[in-house]
Protein backbone atom coordinates (compact mmCIF):
# COMPACT_ATOMS: atom_id res chain seq x y z
CA UNK A 1 0.00 0.00 0.00
CA UNK A 2 1.29 3.32 -1.26
CA UNK A 3 0.46 6.60 0.97
CA UNK A 4 0.68 10.48 0.30
CA UNK A 5 0.40 12.52 3.18
CA UNK A 6 -0.49 16.71 3.33
CA UNK A 7 -0.62 19.11 6.12
CA UNK A 8 -2.59 22.15 6.52
CA UNK A 9 -3.47 24.04 10.04
CA UNK A 10 -6.74 25.66 11.69
CA UNK A 11 -8.31 27.36 14.01
CA UNK A 12 -11.67 26.79 15.69
CA UNK A 13 -13.25 27.96 18.29
CA UNK A 14 -15.66 25.44 20.30
CA UNK A 15 -17.61 24.41 23.39
CA UNK A 16 -18.16 20.94 24.93
CA UNK A 17 -20.80 21.00 26.74
CA UNK A 18 -20.25 17.71 29.09
CA UNK A 19 -18.63 17.18 32.55
CA UNK A 20 -16.61 14.91 30.73
CA UNK A 21 -15.01 17.86 29.72
CA UNK A 22 -14.22 19.90 32.56
CA UNK A 23 -13.21 23.50 32.17
CA UNK A 24 -13.19 22.32 27.77
CA UNK A 25 -17.32 23.05 28.63
CA UNK A 26 -16.58 26.36 28.04
CA UNK A 27 -15.56 28.43 24.94
CA UNK A 28 -12.26 27.93 23.71
CA UNK A 29 -10.12 28.03 20.99
CA UNK A 30 -8.02 25.19 19.79
CA UNK A 31 -5.54 25.31 16.93
CA UNK A 32 -4.88 22.05 15.03
CA UNK A 33 -2.57 20.90 12.56
CA UNK A 34 -4.41 18.10 9.91
CA UNK A 35 -2.50 15.54 8.45
CA UNK A 36 -4.48 13.97 6.10
CA UNK A 37 -2.99 10.54 4.44
CA UNK A 38 -3.89 9.30 0.57
CA UNK A 39 -3.96 5.87 0.30
CA UNK A 40 -3.70 3.58 -2.52
CA UNK A 41 -2.83 -0.28 -3.47
CA UNK A 42 -0.63 0.46 -6.65
CA UNK A 43 0.60 4.19 -7.87
CA UNK A 44 -0.75 5.78 -11.07
CA UNK A 45 0.35 6.38 -14.63
CA UNK A 46 2.48 8.65 -13.32
CA UNK A 47 3.87 6.85 -10.51
CA UNK A 48 2.68 8.98 -7.58
CA UNK A 49 -0.32 8.54 -5.44
CA UNK A 50 -2.23 11.65 -5.95
CA UNK A 51 -0.84 14.56 -6.81
CA UNK A 52 0.72 16.87 -4.10
CA UNK A 53 -1.12 20.24 -5.09
CA UNK A 54 -4.17 18.42 -5.71
CA UNK A 55 -4.41 16.90 -2.03
CA UNK A 56 -3.46 20.27 -0.43
CA UNK A 57 -6.29 22.05 -2.76
CA UNK A 58 -8.54 19.92 -1.79
CA UNK A 59 -7.54 19.83 1.97
CA UNK A 60 -7.19 23.94 2.21
CA UNK A 61 -11.60 23.65 0.83
CA UNK A 62 -12.54 21.69 3.73
CA UNK A 63 -10.28 23.63 6.64
CA UNK A 64 -11.72 27.23 4.87
CA UNK A 65 -15.33 26.31 6.40
CA UNK A 66 -14.44 25.31 9.60
CA UNK A 67 -11.26 27.64 9.97
CA UNK A 68 -11.91 30.82 12.36
CA UNK A 69 -14.93 29.64 13.07
CA UNK A 70 -17.00 28.90 16.15
CA UNK A 71 -18.42 25.58 15.62
CA UNK A 72 -21.06 25.93 18.29
CA UNK A 73 -22.51 28.03 15.31
CA UNK A 74 -21.39 25.92 12.72
CA UNK A 75 -24.36 24.14 10.96
CA UNK A 76 -23.02 20.66 10.06
CA UNK A 77 -22.14 20.64 14.11
CA UNK A 78 -25.95 21.45 15.06
CA UNK A 79 -26.60 19.35 17.90
CA UNK A 80 -23.39 17.84 17.87
CA UNK A 81 -20.06 17.49 20.21
CA UNK A 82 -17.26 19.10 18.27
CA UNK A 83 -14.55 16.91 19.64
CA UNK A 84 -10.79 15.97 17.71
CA UNK A 85 -11.95 13.32 16.69
CA UNK A 86 -15.95 13.70 15.23
CA UNK A 87 -13.71 16.84 13.64
CA UNK A 88 -11.21 14.46 12.09
CA UNK A 89 -14.22 11.94 10.97
CA UNK A 90 -15.92 15.32 9.06
CA UNK A 91 -12.73 16.17 7.33
CA UNK A 92 -12.17 12.36 6.15
CA UNK A 93 -15.71 12.56 5.07
CA UNK A 94 -15.50 16.40 3.23
CA UNK A 95 -12.34 15.37 1.57
CA UNK A 96 -13.96 11.83 0.53
CA UNK A 97 -16.54 13.64 -1.30
CA UNK A 98 -14.02 15.52 -2.74
CA UNK A 99 -12.06 12.89 -4.39
CA UNK A 100 -14.86 11.60 -5.97
CA UNK A 101 -14.48 14.03 -8.60
CA UNK A 102 -11.14 13.72 -9.29
CA UNK A 103 -9.83 10.86 -11.61
CA UNK A 104 -7.09 9.67 -9.41
CA UNK A 105 -8.68 10.10 -5.98
CA UNK A 106 -11.60 7.44 -7.35
CA UNK A 107 -8.65 4.89 -7.32
CA UNK A 108 -7.72 5.37 -3.89
CA UNK A 109 -7.87 2.48 -1.30
CA UNK A 110 -8.97 4.52 1.55
CA UNK A 111 -7.50 7.88 3.61
CA UNK A 112 -6.75 9.10 7.43
CA UNK A 113 -6.95 11.98 9.22
CA UNK A 114 -5.22 12.80 11.67
CA UNK A 115 -5.81 16.10 14.15
CA UNK A 116 -3.11 16.80 15.95
CA UNK A 117 -3.73 19.67 18.71
CA UNK A 118 0.12 19.23 20.34
CA UNK A 119 2.70 17.08 20.24
CA UNK A 120 1.31 14.80 22.75
CA UNK A 121 -1.86 14.42 21.96
CA UNK A 122 -3.82 13.73 18.82
CA UNK A 123 -7.04 11.72 17.47
CA UNK A 124 -7.30 9.98 14.21
CA UNK A 125 -10.15 8.96 11.79
CA UNK A 126 -9.53 5.87 8.99
CA UNK A 127 -11.78 6.06 6.18
CA UNK A 128 -12.01 2.67 4.12
CA UNK A 129 -12.98 3.08 0.23
CA UNK A 130 -15.07 0.52 -1.54
CA UNK A 131 -13.68 0.50 -4.84
CA UNK A 132 -15.83 -2.07 -6.76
Amino acid sequence: MFSLTVRRHFMIAHSLPREAFGPAQGLHGATFVAEVTFRRRALNEDAIVLDIGAAGSMIEEVLAGLNYRNLDDHPDFAGKLSTTEALAQYIAGAVADRLREDTDGRELAGLDVTLRENPDAWASYALEFDRD
